[in-house]
């Protein structure tokens, strides 16, 4: 963060001084985790049901924070006082952005592919110049402010994700930082329980591009009908990717190698090469133009972004990370979240890469899909039936309608388990699994995790079924 003084820090946050000298400058970082409290640091006390972060704040002084800003006042602490935390943190977020003239925010929003987008974009702007970007998914009330406190003098690009759970979520982000590329990737049905419709997924998603200034520029994937009318409702300019014909930036002839990564001629106004992406899945196609439509108003040549684009790299954990084990099983691990658009692309992904081998797909619930979720559910059983994976295991009884959509499939040839719990989906595996194999895992947060950090083991977990090979033959 910029230096600034705690009387400069109150008027931001529309606070006021207790114990605290207004001079006394705050050079460090904003943290909210006492762990993380570092000299000349602020320190943000939530209250909390389970746990209180007044009860850190001397601790986090002892450490050398300067003050805490919280909604009551601690003992011997010098305190910023306000009445709401988060809302606090969002205005001091502002007003450092304020202060820095020279940096430009980019934001992105869609119901799938934010996070990867997110990093790509991040990979690319910081060959052009110092850039900020948070890690993972930090994309809500609290992450998003936190990411952009971290922009100095120094920053050129910020890039921020931003998530939503409904209408004006997104509105408000772009109020702590305004963007001036706003990147729309797609809106699909992720939250429709949250939202009500996909109409109003639409509406929320687009209030990203009603924040762009006339001089600003709106990404949208042209392939999306939804995200394509976004382009009526803002007065930035437009610039539109995908495979569409009109698409400014946009991608012909895309094919992908034994490991699902895709190649594809990159055509631009100015510029018409052949790519290839190291990261694997035919929807980072998508996302990788996204990402070089942004770097191309960021100041990129045409001529580097072949090159730039073949070195963008998953970043971000459990999201499309591909790893092999020593006992030749292939594991794609996109555990980290789930909706039966992300699930379809993973499972695409491990069709491409699992050509002339046996796919396992360990999927777990999808969360917030509403009335959606019977029907959600079966869409993904019926994608991973229609590319024919090999085996389905269910991990819970709340996404047993996964495996009643691959059953009903009747060309389907496969085999569906209902697993009661992410234990009984690993030892299905363990009882199973085969040298060769391409597992894939994927389910809403938490759901499946268990069962990915068990393929990560360095104990095989296929040992059991070499060892009955020479009765049962080679694999």
């Amino acid at each position: 963060m910029i230096p600034l003084t705690l009387a400069q820090i109150a008027t931001a946050v529309h606070g006021r001084l207790a114990g605290a000298p207004g001079n006394a400058t705050v050079t460090g970082a904003v943290e909210f985790d006492s762990r993380k409290v570092g000299p000349g640091g602020l320190f943000v006390a939530f209250d909390g049901a389970n746990v209180d972060g007044h009860d850190f704040a001397a601790e986090a002084v002892a450490k050398g924070a300067v003050a805490a800003m919280g909604t009551r006042q601690v003992p011997d602490v010098p305190m910023v006082l306000v009445d709401d935390a988060l809302t606090a943190m969002g205005r001091l977020a502002r007003a450092v952005l304020d202060r820095l003239p020279g940096l430009t925010v980019v934001g992105l929003t869609g119901s799938s592919g934010k996070t990867t987008t997110k990093d790509f974009v991040a990979q690319l702007a910081a060959r052009l110049g110092p850039t900020v970007a948070p890690p993972g998914s930090l994309n809500n009330e609290l992450g998003h402010p936190y990411t952009a406190l971290q922009a100095d003098g120094d920053t050129r690009f910020l890039v921020l994700e931003m998530g939503a759970r409904g209408i004006g979520h997104v509105r408000y982000l772009c109020e702590i930082a305004p963007p001036r590329i706003g990147v729309v990737l797609n809106v699909g049905v992720a939250h429709v329980g949250e939202f009500g419709s996909v109409e109003a997924i639409a509406r929320a998603k687009g209030e990203l591009v009603e924040a762009l200034p006339p001089d600003g520029v709106a990404v949208l994937n042209a392939d999306d009908p939804h995200v394509r009318l976004m382009a009526e409702r803002t007065d930035a300019r437009v610039v539109l990717v995908g495979e569409a014909p009109d698409a400014t930036v946009r991608a012909e002839d895309v094919t992908l190698d034994e490991r699902g990564r895709p190649a594809y001629t990159l055509v631009l106004p100015d510029l018409r090469t052949r790519v290839r992406l190291q990261v694997s899945g035919r929807h980072q196609v998508a996302n990788s133009l996204a990402a070089a439509a942004v770097a191309r108003e960021l100041g990129m040549s045409p001529e580097a972004l072949p090159e730039a684009l073949g070195d963008l790299r998953a970043m971000s954990s459990r999201r499309m990370d591909i790893f092999d084990r020593a006992d030749g099983v292939t594991v794609i691990d996109d555990s980290y979240n789930a909706n039966p658009a992300s699930t379809a692309a993973a499972l695409h992904a491990m069709a491409a890469l699992g050509r002339d081998r046996r796919t396992i797909a360990v999927l777990g619930y999808h969360a917030e899909l509403g009335d959606y979720e019977q029907e959600g559910h079966e869409e993904v059983g019926r994608v991973a039936a229609q590319l024919g994976v090999d085996r389905l295991i269910v991990v819970g009884e709340e996404a047993a309608a996964i495996r009643d959509g691959a059953a009903a499939v009747a060309t389907w040839g496969g085999e569906a388990v209902l697993a009661t719990d992410q234990d009984a989906a690993v030892e299905a595996l363990r009882v199973d699994l085969r040298p060769g194999d391409v597992v894939l895992v994927k389910g809403s947060r938490y759901r499946t995790w268990r069962v990915a950090d068990a393929l990560r083991e360095e104990e095989s977990l296929a040992g059991g079924n070499r060892a009955a090979e020479p009765e049962g033959g080679a694999a």
